[in-house]
C-alpha cells in the first residue's frame, strides 16, 4: 500500500495495513457474491483495489472501480445507497470492536499506469532509461 499522501507524517502502521487489507477481501467477497440485497448493485461487477483505514479504524476508505470502468456515477449512488448494509456485512466477518464506517473513492491506480507506460513507451525517455 502506499504511503498516505494527505500527511506528512509517516506511512500507515502495521495494524492499519493488515485492517485494510481484511477489509478489502471482505468487500470483495460480499460484491462478488452478491449478498446484498439490491438486484442493481448485484448487476455490477466492482473491482476493490485498496481499502485505506484511519489510524483509529473507526474509517475504511474503498478505492474501486466498475469493471470496464463505465457506469461510475452509478457505482457510486448505489455503493453509497447501500453502506449501512455493506458495513454491517464486512464487519460480520470481522473481530474489530467498531464496524468501521465505509467510504467511496475512485481507484485510479489503473489510469496512473496507463500513462506511465505512455511515457515510458516515448523515445526520448526510452533512451534516457536504456543509458
Amino acid at each position: 500500500m502506499a504511503r498516505n499522501r494527505i500527511h506528512d507524517g509517516p506511512g500507515p502502521s502495521q495494524r492499519q495495513l493488515r485492517v485494510g487489507e481484511l477489509i478489502r477481501r471482505r468487500l470483495s467477497d460480499v460484491l462478488s457474491r452478491g449478498d446484498i440485497h439490491d438486484p442493481e448493485l448485484n448487476r455490477l461487477s466492482i473491482t476493490v483495489g485498496e481499502v485505506r483505514v484511519s489510524p483509529d479504524l473507526k474509517v475504511a476508505t474503498a478505492y474501486v472501480v466498475p469493471l470496464g470502468g463505465a457506469g461510475q456515477d452509478d457505482m457510486f449512488d448505489l455503493l453509497h445507497r447501500n453502506r449501512a448494509e455493506l458495513r454491517r456485512a464486512v464487519s460480520r466477518g470481522l473481530t474489530l470492536k467498531f464496524a468501521p464506517e465505509l467510504r467511496f473513492r475512485l481507484d485510479e491506480t489503473f489510469d496512473r499506469l496507463d500513462e506511465s507506460r505512455r511515457l515510458f513507451a516515448q523515445d526520448s525517455v526510452r533512451r534516457d532509461v536504456e543509458e
